[in-house]
């Protein structure tokens, strides 16, 4: 399904066959897992590169940066520019950046490499919308349920993947096997992915400055992006501490260990199809409501999970999995209710509502080292579980017309 010349934005083919949104699915997974390899590495690359133990966090943040200042300068992008050749472009410096990781031999160097995969990685957040512009009204939650469970499955099997890759020989081939990775995946996509070109005349300045005014007067885009603020603060917290908790004397898990751990939670890709369709019949609050039950619950049940036993084991793995469910499905009710807005505005939608749940997740992240350190994993459960409730409490406040 090439298409070799420019083509206006309303002459892309209206749906997608079942290959492209394959390809979509897995190409969102790919890249998206760039930005997780790090957070297992983390230690060996601080030992191997002669990080301070304060500059260790760097590695992780670094990225995150990155991601961030990606999705609201470059993500907007996908509605000035063409598609393909964003996508494309992006691919091609993660493939370099990936290498540079790979090659580096001092801290700066390595950290330049991180911050450069961060802003990279906003690729999946160009394919998203270009995958929702393919798809018919009918359908379309479908596609973005089907797109996200392949980003999703990307986010949940980097860590464990990074981590039996460097157990078994380096920190070094994760990199160079995934810039190879890339570098397959950028020849794929040249060749499948059609044009797209927006209609948008903006220049960029305008650009950005329409993203304040989106920003400040779409209610559906400001809830949805509190709701899942919400629920992907409850992730960040939880994927944070939970190897904290198992690699305690409590569990006494091993790095294996804990990556089999971490599969548990890919789990919750299965959600996203199934959210998708959802929302395409008009059940949207439903999903909603039970995403967040779902986080709530998952945090009662790991509340109990911390003796050590297997029993605790197995409650923990139930709430991994009861908390991907509900962030996914939360996740794709979103996408759904923002892509039904202005089609010449998705990319800009897109990056504000991903912007806005990252520095919920951010935030997550930050209580949930706090929380473990202080209080131990009795006081992180409680605070995960305020993640989802206030999220929950905000969205009984939605009026009908919302």
């Amino acid at each position: 399904m090439s298409v070799s010349a420019t083509t206006p934005d309303e002459a892309i083919p209206r749906a997608l066959s079942p290959w492209l949104t394959f390809l979509f699915a897995a190409a969102c997974g790919l890249v998206a897992a760039n930005l997780y390899y790090g957070q297992p590495l983390a230690g060996p690359i601080s030992a191997d590169l002669g990080f301070t133990p304060a500059a260790t966090g760097l590695i992780v943040t670094l990225t995150q940066i990155g991601y961030g200042l990606g999705l609201l300068l470059i993500v907007p992008l996908g509605d000035l520019t063409e598609n393909r050749r964003l996508v494309l472009t992006l691919i091609a410096v993660s493939a370099v950046a990936l290498i540079g990781a790979a090659l580096s031999s001092t801290p700066t160097t390595f950290l330049v490499a991180s911050l450069s995969i961060g802003l990279s990685s906003v690729a999946v957040q160009v394919l998203v919308p270009f995958a929702a512009n393919m798809a018919p009204d009918a359908t379309r939650g479908q596609v973005v349920g089907n797109v996200m469970s392949g980003l999703l499955c990307g986010i949940m099997l980097a860590r464990p993947f990074a981590s039996f890759v460097a157990e078994a020989s380096s920190w070094h081939v994760v990199y160079y096997v995934t810039a190879a990775l890339m570098l397959v995946l950028a020849v794929v996509l040249r060749i499948n992915l059609p044009v797209r070109v927006p209609k948008t005349k903006l220049r960029y300045g305008e650009l950005l400055a329409s993203m304040g005014h989106l920003a400040l007067t779409s209610r559906v885009l400001q809830r949805r992006a509190l709701y899942q603020a919400g629920m992907f603060g409850a992730f960040s917290l939880f994927w944070t501490t939970t190897p904290l908790l198992l690699a305690s004397p409590t569990f006494g898990l091993t790095q294996n260990g804990i990556a089999l751990f971490a599969l548990a939670g890919a789990a919750g890709a299965v959600a996203s199809p199934i959210a998708g369709r959802l929302a395409d019949r008009g059940m949207t609050k439903i999903a909603s409501t039970l995403a967040m039950l779902l986080g709530m619950a998952a945090f009662l049940i790991g509340h109990f999970a911390n003796d050590g036993s297997l029993g605790a084991l197995l409650l923990l793995t139930a709430a991994a999995i009861l908390l991907d469910f509900g962030v996914t499905t939360n996740l794709v009710c979103g996408q759904r209710a923002i892509y039904a807005l202005n089609p010449e505005h998705r990319s800009r939608l897109n990056g504000l509502f991903m912007a806005t749940f990252f520095a919920g997740g951010a935030l997550g992240s930050a209580l949930g080292g706090w929380a473990y350190a202080t209080g131990g994993w009795t006081m992180t459960a409680w605070i995960g579980f305020c993640f989802p409730a206030l999220a929950f409490l905000l969205f009984l406040t939605e009026g009908r017309g919302e």
